[in-house]
């Protein structure tokens, strides 16, 4: 997002509740009788979950398969976790991040997609698999290559679940200091 719209987010953001805040601090009655009786608002209904679950689906779908690319696959496949290979211990590294953010978004995609009645049925054969990629960071850490081919067979299938329930997923490749937050 560029600077300017997220100034311009942000500023909307905090004049809501601004006037959020001086709109609350009238004496309702009705506002009072509900804050003591315990019933609160909810904030979204499932049906307004329902409606964007492809997409959270498709966000983090896209997110665990740009970083299991950028950082587990290419990686992988130019020979840089061979014992004696240059830059290994730094690509180990951050491969071993990639994994554990790789499998927290693939964690949140599957939960994304129960709301989604068809990407449900597509995504359910495949929850063993990324609950395999569980250990498989510390894997990669210890340099057991084997484990990059899993996490590139997994989201390969995850992507085709999306695709087969109308829920393309592209890569999107998150910054390295994503993926340090997210471990």
């Amino acid at each position: 997002m560029p600077a300017p719209l997220r100034r311009l987010a942000v500023a909307v953001v905090l004049c809501c509740a601004l006037l959020a805040g001086t709109t609350g601090c009238g004496g309702d009655d009705k506002a009072d009788a509900a804050a003591t009786t315990g019933a609160t608002p909810t904030a979204t209904t499932s049906a307004e979950k329902q409606k964007f679950a492809k997409t959270r689906f498709v966000a983090n779908a896209g997110l665990a398969a740009g970083a299991t690319y950028q950082w587990i696959v290419k990686p992988w496949k130019a020979g840089k976790f061979a014992k004696g290979a240059d830059g290994r211990t730094a690509a180990l590294i951050k491969a071993g991040l990639a994994g554990a953010f790789a499998y927290n978004r693939l964690k949140a995609a599957a939960r994304n997609a129960q709301g989604d009645p068809t990407l449900a049925r597509a995504i359910a054969p495949l929850t063993a698999g990324i609950d395999a990629l569980k250990d498989l960071p510390a894997k990669l850490r210890k340099g057991d290559t084997s484990a990059a081919g899993a996490f590139d067979d997994v989201i390969g299938k995850v992507k085709e679940a999306g695709r087969s329930a109308g829920a393309e997923v592209k890569d999107k490749v998150p910054s390295a200091s994503e993926l340090a937050a997210a471990s």
